[in-house]
């Protein structure tokens, strides 16, 4: 029997906050295999990465390393150990060449001495020469900074590579590099935590598959005693009793929203869709997949986007300030960075989008008193600041900010992510009611049950493009639809 290279057994982390991201992780991985991680959103994966690769402590619980009890306390430490890992974000440095970001570890002229070049040329051409050391790396396209970070993780010859999403935002030739590099990895005696959504490459990559839910690892198997169906089932395998399908009240009107070969280079292929009025249309796909890009490029915040947008029939500009005078609003994902003012009050923050009208403090907070009440925004009045609100609430200014008699289309990027079961409910109450209202809706979602229990067609994403349509949501669960983003190509009765 192998011996163990890595073994969890109870680890736990708990936040400052009271917040339990990891109830008890037990984990074992192998030298010479490919374990599988998957979870979803808020599952646990990230959090469990950032204690394996010392960037956070453990709450409690064990680690044994190589028959030993580790407790790493920086990233340097766990590298020194032999752990590297290759994140979702590729830290590197775009102005320094290729060869000085794989070498970066070393230091001053060592990274530059002969044998330290020589590594580097050894592990580039382990990755089949992807690049040419001497560039620069941000003159290279997305896959080879990839690899770039790839060779970055492996210069240091470590007995752990773990993957966190390394195929999200690759096209299909530069995936198949990657696939090759991970199982050369494992048949050379190394293992490797592959983190994924994408169950068909679980499925064809890994030897075992460990699946989290709710900060608890609720499936160990071999990956060869299972299927789509069985994983799926275990991501999803939560309660949604509180969330109920809520279907529309009449049918959807005329077309408010039409898009047309609408692309973007690299992120989203050439997407033509149509939303009514009264409709609302989910967007399902896993990391990477276009979904933030899609409703980014019709509102017109991507510069490289190109393409048609008609808006009741008339056709605007892919810019901004054209779509919202046209009436499009958008809720961004990250709402601390993009969605609200945090100094400013709730009513100062509600009346941004109409601040070209002047309106006067008194119209401001009576915006505001109406909202709070719609909303059921907790605070103690137009007053309050925003950054003195939960998250929920904050969430619920960002979408009031946009409920101006104006606004004709509404673009909702992860509107839920990180609110606690009510606030989420009250949201989503909130979108039925804008769409029944006469509102043309896209919602981004990536917990899967919102979409089901919401949306009257889902349009499916992969690779920046839309590869299947959904018209019967209501008939459909919440582990096929995990399966159709992760890459399951066989027909389940919908229409695609």
């Amino acid at each position: 029997m192998v011996t163990p290279l890595l073994t969890l057994a109870g680890v736990t982390k708990t936040w400052p906050n009271g917040t339990v991201a990891l109830r008890g992780v037990d984990l074992t991985v192998v030298p010479g295999r490919v374990h599988g991680l998957l979870g979803a959103n808020g599952a646990g994966k990230s959090t469990l990465i950032k204690i394996l690769s010392g960037a956070i402590p453990a709450t409690g619980g064990d680690i044994i390393w190589r028959g030993q009890s580790a407790r790493w306390t920086s990233p340097r430490s766990a590298r020194a150990a032999g752990v590297a890992t290759l994140y979702q974000h590729i830290p590197l440095v775009p102005t320094l060449s290729a060869a000085d970001n794989i070498l970066l570890e070393q230091r001053g002229w060592l990274r530059h001495a002969a044998a330290a070049r020589a590594r580097a040329v050894a592990v580039t051409a382990m990755l089949g020469d992807p690049f040419a050391l001497d560039a620069i790396v941000g003159d290279l396209p997305i896959g080879a900074r990839q690899m770039v970070a790839i060779a970055q993780a492996l210069v240091g010859d470590p007995a752990l590579v773990i993957m966190d999403e390394p195929t999200a935002a690759l096209a299909g030739h530069e995936r198949e590099t990657v696939y090759r590099t991970i199982r050369q990895l494992a048949d050379a005696g190394r293992a490797v935590l592959f983190v994924s959504h994408f169950l068909d490459e679980i499925l064809a990559l890994t030897d075992a598959v460990t699946v989290l839910r709710d900060g608890r690892a609720v499936l160990h198997a071999e990956t060869a005693t299972l299927d789509e169906a069985t994983i799926a089932a275990a991501i999803a395998g939560r309660s949604v009793a509180a969330l109920t399908r809520t279907p529309r009240l009449s049918p959807p009107g005329d077309v408010l929203l039409d898009v047309r070969g609408l692309r973007a280079p690299g992120r989203l292929a050439p997407t033509s869709l149509s939303v009514r009025a009264g409709e609302i249309v989910g967007i399902a796909g896993v990391l990477g997949s276009g979904r933030s890009e899609l409703l980014h490029a019709i509102f017109g915040a991507d510069p490289t986007a190109r393409g048609e947008v008609w808006v009741n029939g008339r056709r605007i500009g892919l810019f901004a300030d054209e779509s919202v005078a046209a009436g499009i609003a958008l809720v961004p994902e990250d709402r601390a960075r993009q969605g609200f003012v945090p100094q400013m009050t709730i009513a100062e923050n509600i009346a941004l989008p109409q601040r070209h009208r002047l309106l006067d403090r008194a119209t401001e907070a009576a915006a505001a008193r109406d909202a709070i009440a719609r909303l059921a925004i907790k605070a103690d009045g137009p007053d309050a600041l925003v950054s003195e609100l939960s998250g929920g609430n904050a969430q619920k200014v960002v979408l009031a900010k946009w409920l101006t008699p104006d606004t004709r289309v509404l673009l909702l990027d992860e509107p839920t992510a990180g609110i606690d079961i009510g606030a989420r409910i009250d949201i989503l109450r909130a979108v039925r009611a804008l769409a029944d209202d006469g509102l043309a809706v896209m919602l981004v979602s990536s917990e899967f049950e919102e979409l089901l229990a919401i949306a009257d067609r889902i349009l499916v994403l992969r690779d920046g493009a839309v590869v299947r349509e959904i018209t019967d949501p209501g008939a459909l669960n919440e582990a096929a639809l995990i399966r159709m983003t992760g890459g399951a190509q066989a027909e389940m009765g919908v229409a695609a």
